[in-house]
């Protein structure tokens, strides 16, 4: 096997080419021609990640998160983004990631949110001129009142705490949701008419909203975290007996609750 084979098939799935402008998904570390015999996935590269992949016997690292955002001035394991390059090339390990891409496509972060909420109907929220775009909305299967909806969120995404605007006073029905840093598809969200908005990162003067418009903010891990159950049974069902397996530090979430 090689990590080409491996690239192959997440960007099958979702092609590098559709990923922003500003993101770096795709190979940060290693060669398409490495050969791979074990891959091990996460939401985050960190240093402890690589170690775990050195640990466990696993060649390729595949992450939501690029490693690397941008030009790097120095490489120092002074810091956690160093370490872990400086780790990742020391072990021969191939980094790869799956950021924007991922999120992109209706079967990505947005839509596996959008399964977990039971929607209907559901459609791109942003949508570009290549058909694919960020965040999707639809319809719940029955209408229900804003602070039953925010239990139900809570519930699905086994959250301790959710940050929300003002509940609504009427029953809500369409809700569009967006993994990570939403905060830019709050007027695509009420353009299509939701009701609700789900995301992450919401800054403060955002949840002064208008009447009859929500925003729940359930945290950027915890909207993301699906896709790494994504990649993996891609991974799995185009290669039933290779060697993959999801982090043992399943929560890399770097936000405490108390």
């Amino acid at each position: 096997m090689k990590v080409k084979d491996i690239i192959k098939v997440i960007e099958d799935f979702a092609p590098l080419g559709i990923q922003e402008g500003w993101d770096n998904s795709g190979l940060c570390i290693g060669s398409p021609e490495d050969d791979v015999t074990s891959v091990l996935l996460a939401l985050d590269c960190t240093p402890e990640l690589v170690d775990e992949a050195v640990a466990v016997g696993a060649d390729m690292i595949v992450t939501h998160h690029p490693l690397i955002f941008s030009g790097l001035k120095k490489i120092s394991p002074d810091n956690k983004i160093g370490a872990a390059v400086t780790k990742a090339i020391k072990a021969g390990v191939a980094v790869y990631a799956a950021h924007t891409n991922a999120d992109k496509v209706i079967a990505g972060v947005s839509g596996a949110m959008a399964a977990k909420l039971g929607l209907q109907n559901v459609r791109i929220l942003d949508e570009d001129a290549e058909g694919v775009g960020l965040g999707v909305v639809g319809e719940l299967p029955e209408p229900m009142q804003s602070e039953d909806l925010v239990a139900f969120v809570k519930e699905k995404f086994g959250l301790k705490v959710v940050k929300t605007s003002k509940p609504l006073e009427k029953a809500v029905s369409r809700v569009a949701v967006c993994g990570g840093s939403g905060g830019s598809l709050i007027g695509a969200a009420r353009k299509a008419g939701a009701d609700v908005y789900v995301s992450g990162d919401i800054s403060y003067h955002n949840y002064f909203t208008e009447d009859g418009f929500m925003i729940m903010d359930i945290g950027h891990y915890e909207s993301e975290i699906e896709i790494v159950d994504i990649l993996i049974s891609l991974i799995k069902k185009n290669f039933p007996t290779f060697a993959v397996r999801i982090t043992q530090n399943i929560n890399s979430n770097p936000i405490y609750y108390f």
